[in-house]
């Protein structure tokens, strides 16, 4: 294939990078079988009619407005390698013309449940207080050190938000055996009852669940969704756990549950991103701290470039992508996760 009659290839992958998402050899097959043009996402519109004209496919998500997506006449996908999809492109126009949205989102699944199981062993047996208890001389030996203590084995544990994240949640908690009840208005039951868990209402999980894992992604509708009302009517010691966003919680609220003694909690993301030193989350004790990195594994990443290219090729062959997650006409629009500022 001459290089004129290679596909073009937008890449604005920030915060990504083609070298972070793609192993040496993958990015030279890339380079190979595509004409690229690296640019940034905020100088795509920018780029030139020639080249909007010709891109086949966008890797990244830079915004697109209607008058942009005009021109480009040839694209097929957007390649969504940030992972969070935003309101940030004419969804409408793009379904109508039948082009791809498309996210690599599920190659965190893994590595963060991975990290939420871990929070919530750490939380069960007091782990980490354990461990500082003993280098400064204090700590405590046998049952002693164990008064509250509890097993994640044969727990009741709620899971809110059953996606791709949640999913693997389930998948590593059947070796503890636990009575898994889930919370998702946007899957049907009878895809939770195949998946072996209880269907249950969010008041339902919150109130009957020793172990509470968030995995829900934000969305127009949920931001907040657990208040302060919701934490005090969770059993005494259970354990939040927060893997997806902090928007889904009211973080202040949460804070101070934690505080009084009613709850202990992990997170993995937080409202702010670093935090400001003096913040009260920084010292508390019986919260455990996590500077949202559960899922930021060059295993990860390179599985993002492994899943971009194996769609490329089936797309060029005009098969339909099935690596990477669609976007869906009916929830695109409604998500709204904060994107990711540092990889």
């Amino acid at each position: 294939m001459t290089s004129i009659n290679r596909p073009l290839v937008i890449c604005a992958p920030e915060p990504r990078s083609l070298d972070l998402i793609f192993s040496a050899e993958k990015l030279k097959k890339l380079r190979a079988g595509y004409r690229l043009v690296e640019t940034s996402a905020e100088d795509v519109p920018f780029l030139g009619n020639s080249i909007l004209a010709q891109a086949r496919y966008i890797i990244g998500q830079p915004k697109i407005t209607s008058e942009i997506l005009a021109k480009m006449t040839q694209l097929r996908a957007v390649l969504n390698v940030e992972s969070n999809l935003i309101d940030n492109m004419p969804y409408d126009e793009i379904f109508q013309r039948g082009i791809h949205v498309l996210t690599t989102g599920a190659v965190f699944s893994l590595p963060v449940a991975e990290l939420g199981i871990g929070l919530a062993l750490d939380l069960a047996r007091d782990i980490t207080q354990a461990d500082l208890d003993f280098r400064k001389g204090s700590e405590k030996w046998g049952g002693d050190g164990n008064n509250t203590s509890r097993l994640l084995s044969g727990s009741d544990v709620g899971i809110i938000g059953f996606g791709d994240l949640g999913k693997a949640l389930r998948r590593m908690l059947a070796g503890f055996r636990c009575n898994i009840k889930v919370y998702d208005p946007w899957v049907p039951p009878s895809i939770l009852l195949d998946l072996e868990v209880t269907p249950s209402s969010l008041d339902e999980v919150l109130e009957l669940s020793d172990f509470i894992f968030v995995v829900a992604s934000v969305t127009s509708e949920n931001q907040k969704f657990i208040t302060a009302e919701s934490f005090a009517s969770m059993r005494p010691g259970a354990a939040f756990i927060l893997l997806s966003r902090a928007e889904v919680v009211d973080f202040d609220a949460l804070i101070a549950s934690v505080e009084r003694g009613h709850i202990v909690a992990a997170s993995d993301v937080f409202p702010q991103e670093p935090m400001p030193l003096d913040h009260p989350v920084r010292q508390i004790s019986g919260f455990l701290r996590s500077a949202h990195r559960a899922g930021a594994l060059d295993f990860s990443f390179k599985q993002m470039g492994n899943m971009v290219l194996e769609d490329l090729d089936l797309m060029d062959r005009d098969l339909p992508p099935m690596r990477c997650k669609r976007a869906e006409r009916e929830t695109a629009k409604r998500m709204r996760s904060r994107p990711v500022e540092k990889n």
